[in-house]
């Protein structure tokens, strides 16, 4: 999935990115793909842009692409890590509050009942 430019500019803006490399760049887009596909994978599909669940599918997709970039080193030093709570919670509510697609009626019936 290519990272368009004006959603590349909002992500960067979270990350508090400003100067990085084409390898940066392409590792940027790699980690947001990955953070769009854990999403799916928990669950949590992408919303239209219209919609205003599309602010918090943002930010759980910012909380994972930062929390990649921070650590991409093999192995970490010091205290132990921790899930940051605000992107759980965020998370958790999308999970328990995603429409289930399957029993929309999408439909169009031009006869009566």
């Amino acid at each position: 999935m290519a990272l368009a430019e004006a959603r590349k500019v909002t992500l960067r803006a979270f990350c508090r990115l400003d100067e990085l490399s084409a390898e940066e760049e392409e590792l940027l887009g790699a980690l947001y793909d990955a953070a769009v596909g854990y999403m799916t994978h928990a669950g949590v599909g992408e919303p239209p842009e219209y919609m205003p669940r599309r602010a918090q599918y943002d930010l759980c997709v910012n909380y994972l692409v930062l929390d990649s970039w921070d650590r991409r080193d093999a192995s970490f030093v010091g205290t132990a890590s921790s899930e940051n709570p605000a992107f759980r919670r965020l998370l958790n509510q999308m999970k328990l509050t995603e429409p289930d697609v399957s029993n929309l009626d999408t439909t169009e019936s031009k006869e009566g009942p």
